[in-house]
């Protein structure tokens, strides 16, 4: 057989999957593949039928969803019509990312495998599960499945043995090249963009809403500051509903965009354009011309915690003998547990690598930034509002991510303290581009059914939308259990509740954890109501709701849940069990949690 090409496809919510298939990309490019890598969405998916070799690379999302940027493919691919065998030519390779502490684990990639198999397709190894909770972290799967698939694909193409491979210290040609500018100002790119025509706002066209109001919602003596934050969508055509989430790009500090300029020798105000050097699109967040200040501030994502390619690719630039022997035991698979005692257990940035690697720093190449640092990612916030109780406002509640490791400044999450920055007071009119899209979360439309949701913490913002919402439509029996550490310092729009209870139109529980001497969570608050929650669901066909962080919480709920089953119905542990997973096919028990 002759040499094949390779199609790389993947579906990535929040980049890791992309960085996995680029990197089997330029795993590819080593052996001397044709290669191509692309979304799927950004794929004619009716070519599939003619193509010999492609690897899958897919994250799950939400509660077993599939990525936004694979989701026409997802409803291309289930078709019922689709003949059994049209991908019979087809040798393929499925490889899933995911985290076994969400119940859908890997849930998209073993569905994926599954279907194409259906279809005739030829399997080459079984679907590989990465998991970011083992200890070495996704690498862990990854690794074995790329040199098993690599294998394959050698002992099915004979003739790839006698083609040389290009050394690992090779830096590759860049995917893109600049070019620098005399005469355009900076300002040209940096002027807010008003949507001309009418156009419902999305992740391509997003809508300047105005910051309104940004307020600190923690008493000043907590350790944690929680933001509300309300927006302006007056003229965007922006509508949603109770579970929805508001999805927005952040933007680097100013103080790291400086840094990062200095440590690179670049001017912020130099202008450039960008070239693809194959057949790579210009990313289309990128405007042309762009300024070097643009592209830092808005684009390049250098404080994230490197992945291991970010370093693979470092090494290929290192002259300097100590900090190429480092940069290359960090991009090995023997060296992962010393990538993760340097990077990912301090949480070290990749513009903090780079002073570390100063004789490195200095030879980067400017052609090679877009492949050295990906893309910012847009950030998700679940809304905390009804638009039937707040017209033409959107808002939402952010707890600023802020904590200590061995590094000497404390970590920050980025797009929270980029909010937290934000002050229309101080800075006059302050603009965010915005967009919205569906949630996990779905409500009854229905009178009947009543809700019982339990939101600790910030998980209580989907449910301050539903509740503003429902009463709105006249459906008054919600059932809230919220939980924060104290009474006095982070019980979030209590009034708020307080004034829905006096009206009838609610019933609170609350456990605030740290406000006596044993601890108690919203779990035994559960417990405590098992009469209650059993008649709702049992008798009146209550819908279930859980939000908040992944760790433990949730599944601490869902176990209070069974037990309630087991003493107010009298049912078995597996008799519970099965309630629960009968009520959650049927809608009538969700989730949405995040780690």
């Amino acid at each position: 057989m002759s040499q094949p090409s390779l199609l790389v496809l993947y579906g990535s919510q929040t980049g890791t999957a992309q960085d996995t298939a680029q990197r089997i990309g330029r795993q590819a490019q080593r052996r001397r593949l044709q290669v191509q890598v692309l979304p799927l969405d950004h794929y004619n998916v009716a070519s599939l039928i003619s193509e010999s070799l492609v690897v899958f690379v897919s994250s799950t999302a939400g509660q077993g969803d599939p990525p936004d940027n694979m989701k026409n493919f997802w409803k291309f691919v289930f078709r019922k019509s689709l003949p059994v065998g049209s991908l019979r030519n087809l040798d393929c390779a499925v490889l899933g990312l995911g985290d076994s502490s969400y119940p859908k684990f890997n849930f998209v990639a073993k569905k994926l495998q599954k279907r194409l198999l259906q279809l005739g397709a030829n399997a080459l190894l079984p679907v590989g599960l990465a998991d970011d909770q083992h200890d070495l972290g996704a690498d862990a799967v990854i690794d074995p499945w790329l040199d098993a698939f690599w294998e394959k694909v050698f002992s099915l193409y004979p003739s790839m043995a006698a083609v040389i491979p290009l050394r690992e210290d090779e830096p590759l040609p860049p995917t893109y090249t600049f070019h620098f500018l005399d005469d355009v100002s900076e300002k040209t790119e940096d002027r807010l963009r008003i949507p001309t025509e009418q156009s419902v706002p999305s992740q391509s066209r997003p809508f300047p809403a105005r910051l309104v109001s940004n307020c600190r919602v923690t008493d000043s003596s907590h350790f944690q500051d929680v933001r509300h934050i309300e927006f302006d969508i007056s003229g965007s055509d922006i509508q949603f509903s109770a579970g929805d989430v508001v999805m927005m790009y952040p933007c680097n500090a100013p103080e790291d965009v400086q840094q990062f300029c200095e440590l690179l020798r670049l001017d912020p105000g130099a202008t450039f354009s960008l070239r693809a050097t194959g057949s790579t699109a210009v990313p289309p967040r990128l405007p042309q011309p762009c300024s070097v200040r643009h592209l830092v501030e808005k684009h390049l994502d250098v404080a994230a915690v490197p992945r291991r390619s970010f370093f693979e690719l470092l090494s290929t630039f290192a002259t300097n003998e100590v900090e190429k022997e480092k940069l290359l035991e960090f991009s090995s698979a023997a060296g992962q547990d010393e990538l993760h005692s340097y990077c990912n257990r301090p949480r070290r940035s990749a513009l903090e690598v780079l002073v570390d690697f100063p004789h490195t720093t200095a030879e980067l190449k400017v052609d090679f930034l877009l492949d050295l640092f990906p893309e910012i990612q847009p950030r998700s916030f679940s809304i905390a509002s009804s638009l039937l109780a707040h017209p033409q406002r959107l808002q939402i509640l952010v707890a600023v991510v802020r904590y200590k490791t061995k590094m000497y400044k404390p970590r920050r999450g980025l797009c929270s303290n980029w909010f937290a920055s934000l002050d229309p007071q101080a800075q006059g009119a302050v603009y965010v581009p915005l967009w919205v899209k569906k949630g996990s979360l779905k409500f009854p439309k229905e009178k009947d059914p009543p809700v019982i949701m339990v939101g600790p913490g910030t998980g209580l913002a989907p449910f301050r939308s539903a509740v503003q919402e429902r009463i709105a439509e006249g459906k008054h029996d919600n059932v809230l259990f919220f939980g924060c550490r104290s009474e006095s310092k982070d019980f979030f729009y209590r009034s708020e509740w307080e004034e829905k209870m006096e009206a009838g139109h609610l019933t609170l529980f609350t456990a605030f954890s740290r406000d006596q001497e044993e601890k108690v969570y919203v779990q035994q608050r559960v417990r405590e109501n098992a009469e209650l929650l059993w008649d709702l669901i049992a008798n009146r066909s209550a819908c279930f709701y859980i939000a908040g962080n992944a760790k433990d919480m949730p599944t601490s709920v869902c176990d209070a849940l069974k037990e309630v089953f087991q003493q107010e119905g009298g049912l078995s542990s597996e008799e519970a069990e099965q309630m629960l997973l009968t009520m959650e096919s049927s809608g009538r028990f969700q989730s949405e949690t995040w780690s």
